[in-house]
């Protein structure tokens, strides 16, 4: 009998500390116009002192738990997306294992802004071989301390927040309940990783890191903008068509989309050019920036809260990130 896979439980966590454009004019000679006009971005969020990558996974995961009913130690196994570990190792998720309780397997997936989408995968393959019942999946960033807040960083540090979104993957056995994830399609293409990449530190010189390195601002993440918004609104429409044709599903059937939030811009151009309606599209880049792993899982956690998601709605989801990586799923909530 083949095992149908469902998400039972979303969760989100987003500081308190709110950086507006006007903030980081007082940083950088940048505006709150430019900002808006190139990404959309009115706001993000940023950790306050003391706060660290896994208070943000945990507080996501335990809205998850909660809204499935479930405590941690039902939980089989936790697979953590991210692109900002809290240490170079062990990965985030063993310290967000540590707050849970419980020894179940745990493990990190670096996929950038399409972590989530392949931390989903990931989850569905379990679940649906039969090895594990439930599985935790976790997207949590803080890029906002590892950010250059000079003029020269100005493209890149604009763009991104600090946040948390967390799902449950159950099995779903019961006859009467069509909720599945239907479909999942994932590609990479590593020739264009360092047109949006970080290079150190590195383990390719001794110390991690040099000053020549420093010297360079290499210790900060580097974007080709253009040549990244071409690639995203070429593949994310691609994905999106092949996930929801491996499903059997039109694309005016599906209720909400949910795209990764990189850039609001992508996200309208990939839209008109589907002809997907407004109303159809979530987005709140605007408030918390692109917060990579993150985006999706927050999406889908405040559509839930507000009531915006219901079962048996068919739902897609599409990414594209740093690697080059991108992917989509397509849902039965």
């Amino acid at each position: 009998m083949t095992i149908r896979t469902k998400i039972t439980g979303t969760g989100m966590y987003l500081p308190d500390r709110v950086v507006t454009n006007k903030d980081l004019e007082e940083l950088m000679d940048t505006s709150d116009e430019w900002i808006r006009q190139r990404s959309g971005i009115v706001e993000r969020r940023y950790i306050t002192e003391g706060q660290q990558p896994v208070d943000l996974a945990e507080a996501a995961a335990r809205q998850a738990l909660e809204a499935a009913e479930l405590e941690p130690d039902q939980i089989d196994c936790i697979v953590l997306a991210t692109l900002s570990s809290q240490a170079d190792f062990p990965g985030t998720s063993f310290f967000l294992q540590a707050r849970l309780g419980g020894n179940m397997p745990c493990f990190d997936l670096q996929a950038q802004c399409s972590g989530f989408l392949y931390g989903l995968t990931v989850a569905r393959s379990l679940v649906a071989s039969g090895q594990y019942q439930r599985v935790l999946v976790v997207g949590c960033e803080v890029h906002s301390t590892g950010l250059d807040f000079s003029t020269h960083g100005r493209d890149v540090t604009v763009l991104f927040g600090d946040g948390s979104g967390a799902v449950v993957v159950e099995a779903n056995t019961d006859e009467d309940d069509r909720s599945d994830i239907l479909e999942m399609r994932l590609h990479a293409e590593g020739k264009y990783a360092k047109k949006l990449w970080l290079e150190a530190p590195t383990s390719c010189v001794p110390g991690r890191i040099n000053q020549e390195m420093m010297d360079r601002r290499a210790h900060f993440p580097s974007m080709q903008g253009k040549f990244v918004f071409k690639h995203a609104v070429t593949r994310m429409p691609q994905v999106l068509r092949e996930t929801l044709d491996a499903a059997s599903v039109k694309l005016e059937d599906i209720s909400l989309f949910f795209f990764h939030q990189a850039n609001l811009r992508i996200n309208e151009y990939v839209a008109n050019n589907l002809g997907i309606p407004a109303e159809k599209l979530r987005n709140n880049i605007q408030r918390y920036g692109n917060c990579s792993a993150a985006s999706i899982p927050i999406l889908l956690a405040e559509a839930e809260r507000e009531g915006a998601l219901k079962r048996g709605d068919l739902v897609s989801l599409t990414g594209f990130g740093s690697g080059f990586s991108w992917g989509s799923a397509a849902l039965r909530w």
